[in-house]
């Protein structure tokens, strides 16, 4: 089941910026391992889920993974052929906006090994440049 907001106040949202660095969510909390965003990007909420297919997959479902972002802006479309005016489409798919420096993943019970090759297959699915982390190293991105 894809990600999405159970219930929101207003249905559609202006597009914003994605400029700057992550202030929240950029240093791992749960886990010991960690999968870190390195570029700006809106991450889908079928990319999400790919990507923790994937990990947990390698994994063979051991260890525990949590999901550190959540697709909670909402993505207008209108349909095919349509002529302009007449308002804002609707509501096509969600996003989550990730700046530089937010964990998307964190990893924990598993050897850094299994960790590691889990976070590598699971940012192939990923449309942004990420790292792994480990919980002793510095977690701050070079801008």
């Amino acid at each position: 089941m894809l990600l999405a907001p159970s219930r929101t106040k207003y249905r559609r949202q202006h597009r914003g910026r994605m400029s700057g660095q992550a202030h929240r969510g950029n240093t791992l909390s749960f886990g010991q391992y960690g999968l870190q965003a390195l570029e700006a990007c809106w991450m889908e909420a079928r990319q999400i889920e790919s990507a923790r297919i994937a990990l947990t997959r390698f994994m063979k479902r051991g260890g525990k993974v949590w999901i550190r972002v959540f697709p909670d802006k909402p993505i207008t479309a209108k349909p095919a052929e349509t002529r302009m005016g007449s308002g804002k489409g609707a509501v096509d798919h969600w996003v989550a906006v990730v700046k530089p420096g937010r964990i998307i993943f964190e990893i924990s019970g598993v050897s850094e090994e299994i960790a590691k090759e889990a976070v590598r297959l699971a940012s192939h699915k990923l449309p942004v440049k990420s790292r792994f982390i480990t919980k002793g190293e510095a977690e701050s991105v070079e801008a």
